[in-house]
Protein backbone atom coordinates (compact mmCIF):
# COMPACT_ATOMS: atom_id res chain seq x y z
CA UNK A 1 0.00 0.00 0.00
CA UNK A 2 1.29 3.70 -0.62
CA UNK A 3 2.00 5.95 2.14
CA UNK A 4 -0.78 7.79 2.92
CA UNK A 5 -0.86 10.89 4.85
CA UNK A 6 -4.37 11.65 7.17
CA UNK A 7 -5.83 14.97 6.74
CA UNK A 8 -8.40 14.32 9.26
CA UNK A 9 -8.46 17.45 11.01
CA UNK A 10 -6.92 20.86 9.18
CA UNK A 11 -6.99 23.51 11.58
CA UNK A 12 -6.81 27.28 10.68
CA UNK A 13 -4.61 28.68 13.16
CA UNK A 14 -4.23 32.71 12.88
CA UNK A 15 -0.26 33.18 12.87
CA UNK A 16 -0.50 36.84 14.86
CA UNK A 17 -1.61 34.83 17.43
CA UNK A 18 1.31 33.96 19.73
CA UNK A 19 -0.90 31.73 21.87
CA UNK A 20 -2.71 30.13 18.53
CA UNK A 21 0.67 29.13 17.66
CA UNK A 22 1.77 27.77 20.75
CA UNK A 23 -1.44 25.93 20.98
CA UNK A 24 -1.50 24.65 18.25
CA UNK A 25 2.05 21.83 19.29
CA UNK A 26 -0.27 20.25 21.47
CA UNK A 27 -3.54 19.55 20.17
CA UNK A 28 -3.85 16.13 18.09
CA UNK A 29 -4.63 17.57 14.83
CA UNK A 30 -3.22 16.27 11.41
CA UNK A 31 -2.41 19.53 9.88
CA UNK A 32 -2.17 23.17 10.96
CA UNK A 33 -2.21 25.85 8.21
CA UNK A 34 -0.70 28.81 9.38
CA UNK A 35 -3.14 31.36 8.17
CA UNK A 36 -1.61 34.76 6.80
CA UNK A 37 -4.87 35.78 5.06
CA UNK A 38 -8.20 36.68 6.84
CA UNK A 39 -7.51 36.05 9.93
CA UNK A 40 -4.55 38.88 10.44
CA UNK A 41 -5.27 42.01 10.22
CA UNK A 42 -2.99 44.25 7.83
CA UNK A 43 -1.04 46.24 9.66
CA UNK A 44 -0.16 42.56 11.40
CA UNK A 45 0.78 40.56 8.54
CA UNK A 46 4.63 41.06 7.64
CA UNK A 47 4.91 39.99 11.47
CA UNK A 48 2.53 37.20 10.79
CA UNK A 49 4.17 35.65 7.94
CA UNK A 50 7.66 35.80 9.92
CA UNK A 51 5.89 34.03 13.24
CA UNK A 52 4.53 31.32 10.28
CA UNK A 53 7.68 31.00 9.04
CA UNK A 54 9.49 30.47 12.37
CA UNK A 55 6.79 27.74 13.24
CA UNK A 56 7.37 25.56 10.48
CA UNK A 57 10.85 25.54 10.90
CA UNK A 58 11.14 25.04 14.24
CA UNK A 59 11.01 21.64 14.60
CA UNK A 60 8.18 21.52 17.86
CA UNK A 61 4.92 20.01 16.18
CA UNK A 62 5.90 16.78 16.11
CA UNK A 63 4.02 14.23 13.23
CA UNK A 64 1.36 17.10 12.11
CA UNK A 65 1.67 18.18 8.55
CA UNK A 66 2.36 22.08 8.47
CA UNK A 67 1.30 24.69 6.17
CA UNK A 68 1.41 27.75 5.38
CA UNK A 69 -1.92 29.69 4.09
CA UNK A 70 -0.51 33.07 1.87
CA UNK A 71 -2.43 36.00 1.01
CA UNK A 72 -3.94 36.48 -2.22
CA UNK A 73 -2.69 36.70 -5.72
CA UNK A 74 -2.89 40.13 -6.85
CA UNK A 75 -2.66 41.65 -2.85
CA UNK A 76 0.42 43.64 -1.87
CA UNK A 77 1.67 40.79 0.39
CA UNK A 78 1.10 37.86 -1.73
CA UNK A 79 4.51 37.52 -3.56
CA UNK A 80 6.92 37.47 -0.42
CA UNK A 81 4.11 35.36 1.80
CA UNK A 82 4.92 33.41 -1.28
CA UNK A 83 8.60 33.51 -1.56
CA UNK A 84 8.93 33.49 2.44
CA UNK A 85 6.64 30.44 2.97
CA UNK A 86 8.22 28.26 -0.01
CA UNK A 87 12.07 29.25 1.02
CA UNK A 88 10.95 27.71 4.89
CA UNK A 89 9.94 24.46 3.21
CA UNK A 90 6.64 23.72 4.73
CA UNK A 91 4.53 20.98 3.85
CA UNK A 92 2.76 22.91 1.68
CA UNK A 93 1.83 26.81 0.81
CA UNK A 94 -2.18 26.93 1.00
CA UNK A 95 -3.28 30.08 -2.18
CA UNK A 96 -6.88 31.20 -1.21
CA UNK A 97 -8.86 31.70 -4.58
CA UNK A 98 -7.27 29.58 -7.10
CA UNK A 99 -8.88 30.26 -10.11
CA UNK A 100 -6.94 28.35 -13.26
CA UNK A 101 -4.62 26.31 -14.16
CA UNK A 102 -2.28 28.69 -15.28
CA UNK A 103 -2.53 30.43 -11.78
CA UNK A 104 -0.99 27.12 -10.50
CA UNK A 105 1.69 27.37 -13.11
CA UNK A 106 2.50 30.18 -11.81
CA UNK A 107 2.61 29.74 -8.39
CA UNK A 108 4.52 26.68 -8.97
CA UNK A 109 7.07 28.37 -10.87
CA UNK A 110 7.49 31.21 -7.84
CA UNK A 111 7.53 29.18 -5.43
CA UNK A 112 10.45 26.97 -7.16
CA UNK A 113 12.23 30.56 -7.72
CA UNK A 114 12.04 31.09 -4.17
CA UNK A 115 14.01 27.65 -3.30
CA UNK A 116 10.67 25.28 -1.92
CA UNK A 117 12.45 21.98 -1.54
CA UNK A 118 10.84 19.06 -3.35
CA UNK A 119 8.72 17.95 -0.40
CA UNK A 120 6.85 21.35 -0.83
CA UNK A 121 3.24 21.04 -2.08
CA UNK A 122 0.78 23.70 -3.10
CA UNK A 123 -2.40 23.36 -1.63
CA UNK A 124 -4.94 25.04 -3.71
CA UNK A 125 -8.55 26.89 -2.19
CA UNK A 126 -11.25 26.11 -4.20
CA UNK A 127 -13.58 28.55 -4.11
CA UNK A 128 -15.41 30.59 -6.87
CA UNK A 129 -17.75 29.60 -9.72
CA UNK A 130 -14.80 30.35 -12.12
CA UNK A 131 -12.79 27.58 -10.07
CA UNK A 132 -15.47 24.91 -9.90
CA UNK A 133 -15.98 25.27 -13.40
CA UNK A 134 -12.48 24.73 -14.10
CA UNK A 135 -11.32 22.65 -11.47
CA UNK A 136 -10.31 19.54 -13.31
CA UNK A 137 -7.56 21.39 -15.07
CA UNK A 138 -6.20 22.84 -11.87
CA UNK A 139 -6.49 19.25 -10.58
CA UNK A 140 -4.23 18.23 -12.93
CA UNK A 141 -2.30 21.38 -13.56
CA UNK A 142 0.89 20.06 -11.32
CA UNK A 143 3.09 17.11 -10.12
CA UNK A 144 3.31 19.86 -6.65
CA UNK A 145 -0.39 20.18 -6.56
CA UNK A 146 -1.16 18.01 -3.99
CA UNK A 147 -4.65 18.71 -2.07
CA UNK A 148 -7.67 20.85 -3.26
CA UNK A 149 -8.89 22.72 -0.07
CA UNK A 150 -12.65 23.58 -0.47
CA UNK A 151 -13.23 27.84 0.91
CA UNK A 152 -17.19 26.71 1.46
CA UNK A 153 -18.13 30.30 2.51
CA UNK A 154 -16.19 32.17 -0.19
CA UNK A 155 -18.47 30.14 -2.63
CA UNK A 156 -21.48 30.13 -0.97
CA UNK A 157 -21.24 34.32 -1.30
CA UNK A 158 -20.05 34.52 -4.39
CA UNK A 159 -23.25 32.03 -5.86
CA UNK A 160 -25.38 34.77 -3.67
CA UNK A 161 -26.40 31.22 -1.82
CA UNK A 162 -27.42 29.90 1.88
CA UNK A 163 -25.62 28.64 4.39
CA UNK A 164 -28.34 25.65 5.44
CA UNK A 165 -28.30 22.10 6.88
CA UNK A 166 -27.48 19.65 4.79
CA UNK A 167 -25.64 22.12 2.03
CA UNK A 168 -28.23 21.76 -0.90
CA UNK A 169 -27.12 25.02 -2.73
CA UNK A 170 -23.75 24.02 -3.29
CA UNK A 171 -23.87 20.13 -3.39
CA UNK A 172 -23.14 19.85 -6.66
CA UNK A 173 -20.45 22.34 -6.49
CA UNK A 174 -18.33 20.19 -3.81
CA UNK A 175 -19.05 17.10 -5.97
CA UNK A 176 -17.84 18.46 -8.67
CA UNK A 177 -14.61 19.42 -7.30
CA UNK A 178 -14.32 15.25 -5.21
CA UNK A 179 -14.72 14.03 -9.00
CA UNK A 180 -11.63 16.51 -10.35
CA UNK A 181 -9.68 15.51 -7.21
CA UNK A 182 -10.17 12.05 -7.66
CA UNK A 183 -9.36 12.05 -10.96
CA UNK A 184 -6.35 13.94 -10.90
CA UNK A 185 -5.46 11.05 -7.98
CA UNK A 186 -5.08 13.90 -5.23
CA UNK A 187 -6.24 14.53 -1.71
CA UNK A 188 -9.36 16.75 -0.97
CA UNK A 189 -10.21 18.41 2.37
CA UNK A 190 -13.74 20.12 3.00
CA UNK A 191 -14.84 23.54 3.94
CA UNK A 192 -15.18 24.86 7.63
CA UNK A 193 -18.24 24.92 9.76
CA UNK A 194 -18.89 28.31 11.08
CA UNK A 195 -20.68 27.59 14.27
CA UNK A 196 -18.38 26.15 16.91
CA UNK A 197 -21.09 26.31 19.70
CA UNK A 198 -23.11 23.65 16.84
CA UNK A 199 -21.50 20.75 17.82
CA UNK A 200 -24.68 18.52 16.52
CA UNK A 201 -24.63 20.23 13.37
CA UNK A 202 -20.47 20.02 12.52
CA UNK A 203 -20.89 16.44 13.55
CA UNK A 204 -23.42 15.73 10.83
CA UNK A 205 -21.47 17.70 8.52
CA UNK A 206 -18.39 16.09 8.98
CA UNK A 207 -20.15 12.86 8.97
CA UNK A 208 -21.89 14.10 5.29
CA UNK A 209 -18.20 14.63 4.28
CA UNK A 210 -17.28 11.09 4.88
CA UNK A 211 -19.50 10.12 3.20
CA UNK A 212 -19.25 12.34 -0.01
CA UNK A 213 -15.60 11.12 -0.01
CA UNK A 214 -13.90 14.08 1.79
CA UNK A 215 -10.32 12.89 3.16
CA UNK A 216 -11.20 15.45 6.02
CA UNK A 217 -11.96 19.06 6.90
CA UNK A 218 -11.02 22.18 7.72
CA UNK A 219 -11.36 23.84 11.17
CA UNK A 220 -11.68 26.90 12.91
CA UNK A 221 -11.71 25.65 16.30
CA UNK A 222 -9.76 23.56 18.66
CA UNK A 223 -12.76 22.20 19.89
CA UNK A 224 -13.89 20.55 16.50
CA UNK A 225 -10.83 18.33 16.39
CA UNK A 226 -11.66 15.63 18.04
CA UNK A 227 -15.20 15.09 15.72
CA UNK A 228 -13.51 15.65 12.70
CA UNK A 229 -11.05 13.02 13.93
CA UNK A 230 -13.08 10.63 14.21
CA UNK A 231 -15.43 10.94 11.42
CA UNK A 232 -12.76 11.07 8.85
CA UNK A 233 -11.26 7.66 10.49
CA UNK A 234 -12.08 4.13 10.38
CA UNK A 235 -14.35 2.87 12.63
CA UNK A 236 -13.45 -0.40 14.35
CA UNK A 237 -16.01 -2.31 12.97
CA UNK A 238 -14.91 -0.72 8.95
CA UNK A 239 -11.12 -2.15 10.16
CA UNK A 240 -12.17 -5.08 11.14
CA UNK A 241 -14.59 -6.01 7.80
CA UNK A 242 -11.59 -4.60 5.68
CA UNK A 243 -9.63 -7.49 7.21
CA UNK A 244 -12.47 -9.97 6.73
CA UNK A 245 -12.74 -9.18 3.41
CA UNK A 246 -9.14 -9.24 2.29
CA UNK A 247 -9.02 -12.37 4.17
CA UNK A 248 -11.94 -13.96 2.50
CA UNK A 249 -10.41 -12.56 -0.96
CA UNK A 250 -6.83 -14.00 -0.45
CA UNK A 251 -8.42 -17.52 0.75
CA UNK A 252 -10.59 -18.06 -2.72
CA UNK A 253 -8.32 -16.86 -4.77
CA UNK A 254 -9.11 -19.91 -8.07
CA UNK A 255 -12.37 -20.78 -6.43
CA UNK A 256 -14.40 -18.38 -8.97
CA UNK A 257 -17.00 -16.67 -6.90
CA UNK A 258 -15.94 -15.36 -3.20
CA UNK A 259 -17.97 -13.74 -0.60
CA UNK A 260 -17.83 -12.09 2.85
CA UNK A 261 -20.40 -11.60 5.48
CA UNK A 262 -22.88 -12.85 2.39
CA UNK A 263 -22.16 -10.49 -0.03
CA UNK A 264 -19.95 -10.83 -3.21
CA UNK A 265 -16.18 -10.00 -3.07
CA UNK A 266 -14.51 -8.27 -6.33
CA UNK A 267 -11.23 -6.72 -6.79
CA UNK A 268 -13.02 -3.17 -6.22
CA UNK A 269 -14.06 -4.05 -3.13
CA UNK A 270 -10.29 -5.43 -1.96
CA UNK A 271 -9.24 -2.00 -3.19
CA UNK A 272 -11.72 -0.38 -0.78
CA UNK A 273 -10.38 -2.48 1.79
CA UNK A 274 -6.71 -2.01 1.51
CA UNK A 275 -7.57 1.83 1.17
CA UNK A 276 -9.50 1.27 4.52
CA UNK A 277 -6.40 -0.58 6.24
CA UNK A 278 -3.99 2.14 5.12
CA UNK A 279 -5.33 5.12 6.39
CA UNK A 280 -6.16 3.22 10.18
CA UNK A 281 -2.30 2.51 9.48
CA UNK A 282 -1.68 5.89 8.96
CA UNK A 283 -3.57 7.58 11.61
CA UNK A 284 -2.51 4.83 14.06
CA UNK A 285 1.59 5.87 13.64
CA UNK A 286 0.45 9.36 13.60
CA UNK A 287 -0.99 9.09 17.08
CA UNK A 288 1.34 6.57 17.95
Amino acid sequence: MSEFTPLRSVLYMPSSNAKAIEKAKTLPIDAVIFDLEDAVAPDAKPSARDAAVAAVTSGDYGRRTLTIRVNGIGTEWHDDDLAAAAAAGPAAVVVPKVDSADEVHALVAAMEKAGAPDHTRLWAMIETPVAILDVLSIARASERLSVLVMGTNDLVKELYAEHVPGRAPILPSLHTALLAARAAGIAIVDGVYNDVKDTEGFLAECEQGRQMGFDGKTLIHPGQVEGANTAFAPSEKAIEDARGLIQAWEGGKGSGVVTYNGRMVENLHVASAERTLSIAEAVAALEG
